[in-house]
């Protein structure tokens, strides 16, 4: 009785664990599409580094958008600070809607 009574309780912790980012607007993985993005900037949205320069960009969508980013150790800088780093991208698409 005790024994399943704690095997009971480490799969539910185990359930919990695994679907607890369900849910999340945080962008995750690569994606790929040969749909045009419309992406505004030619550089990395967190550190400002020409896309391309550390080998191929990587890509995520956020919220419907793409975002870029020049290698995937940004998207955890991304991931800290969503709302500055999507700022980014809604100023630079205004300029661009304007030039």
């Amino acid at each position: 009785m005790k024994r399943t009574l704690i095997l009971t309780c480490v799969s539910l912790l185990l359930l919990v664990l695994v679907l607890g980012g369900c849910g999340s607007d945080a962008p995750t993985k690569k994606t790929t599409s040969t749909a045009p993005d419309n992406y505004p900037l030619k550089t990395c949205v967190v550190t400002g580094e020409k896309l391309g320069s550390m080998g191929e960009p990587f890509v995520v969508k956020y919220q419907g958008k793409t975002v870029k980013f020049c290698c995937s150790a940004c998207l955890k800088d991304f991931n800290k600070d969503t709302a500055k780093y999507m700022g980014v991208l809604e100023a630079a698409e205004k300029k661009a809607a304007v030039d």
